[in-house]
């Protein structure tokens, strides 16, 4: 694959000016406001995980993006070295003590409204996660999970948008006041152990890609259920794409290993056509994922 024609351009680059809070979780993410006056979940190169986390993040988001899913704008971050020497909670916390947060360029993915006047869950109860607007989006990210091998569960989050508009268009200027008439979203995230996390392969397992609420795969009856999905991916994700999409990753995210950004996006391209195989190998691991998949019999 030629990738070097495609390493001209960069992802959008956004800067950093407040830090609101610390997130949960391993990567031991912050809530950052940048200059367009949006907030992003920004994962630092200095991360407790490994510095590709910030490459995978990047290139699985857009690689979901294009098939379809909702999943979060993501950017480049720049935290300037001021803001990391004036904020004591720009530190990531170790066995024992902590270190500052890296400055530079960082990955960021944007949160879905004002985090003062919305309330993001991750998790519904069964009678509500049923009833959420784009739940099919659980089946197409098994098709994205299953191809690039995400290693780590599937990860998402559900929020209410005001008055049924879309987020990024109404919750700016929604108040504290205003009636949640829609019913919930959710939203795809938490890409960084796709391709195995800092090792970019693909030790394939029968279980890995899936949503632990099983209760999202109820309306599978067979592999058509997947098929918009797989066709994006089997007909459009062409080398060009990957290339495209990978050219948006800030070298200093991959130690600037051109050969094992190559060699991983080579292996995608030809990993396409073995996500049938792969989902239906999570049908018969005896865990009954899809329920109502009905299996012709000769």
């Amino acid at each position: 694959m030629r990738l070097l024609p495609w390493l001209t351009s960069m992802a959008v680059m956004r800067i950093a000016v407040e830090q609101v809070r610390r997130m949960r979780g391993g990567a031991q993410a912050q809530l950052m406001r940048c200059d367009d006056e949006a907030y992003y979940i920004v994962k630092f190169q200095n991360n407790p995980q490994h510095l590709r986390i910030l490459a995978n993040e990047m290139l699985a988001t857009r690689l979901a993006a294009r098939l379809g899913l909702c999943v979060p704008q993501v950017d480049v971050v720049e935290v300037r070295p001021e803001i990391v020497a004036y904020t004591p909670d720009l530190t990531i916390q170790l066995g024992i003590g902590r270190k500052p947060c890296a400055a530079g360029k960082q990955f960021g993915s944007q949160f879905p409204g004002h985090p003062a006047r919305m309330t993001v869950h991750d998790f519904l109860p069964d009678e509500q996660l049923c009833a959420v607007r784009n739940l099919t989006d659980f089946l197409g990210v098994l098709v994205l999970d299953k191809w690039t091998c995400n290693t780590n569960g599937r990860q998402a989050i559900f929020f209410r948008e005001p008055g049924g508009a879309a987020a990024s268009e109404t919750l700016s200027t929604a108040t504290d006041a205003e009636p949640y008439t829609a019913s919930y979203s959710t939203m795809m995230i938490d890409f960084g152990f796709c391709f195995n996390a800092g090792e970019w392969d693909f030790p394939d397992a029968p279980l890995r890609g899936l949503y632990s609420r099983h209760r999202v795969y109820q309306d599978v009856t067979g592999m058509e259920s997947f098929e918009p999905w797989l066709d994006r991916l089997e007909n459009q994700i062409t080398e060009r794409v990957l290339g495209e999409e990978a050219a948006q990753i800030p070298p200093e995210w991959y130690d600037g290993d051109w050969s094992a950004l190559e060699r991983l996006l080579e292996r995608l391209h030809s990993r396409r056509k073995r996500v049938r195989e792969l989902i239906l190998s999570a049908r018969d691991s005896g865990r009954e994922p899809f329920p109502n998949w009905k299996v012709r019999h000769a």
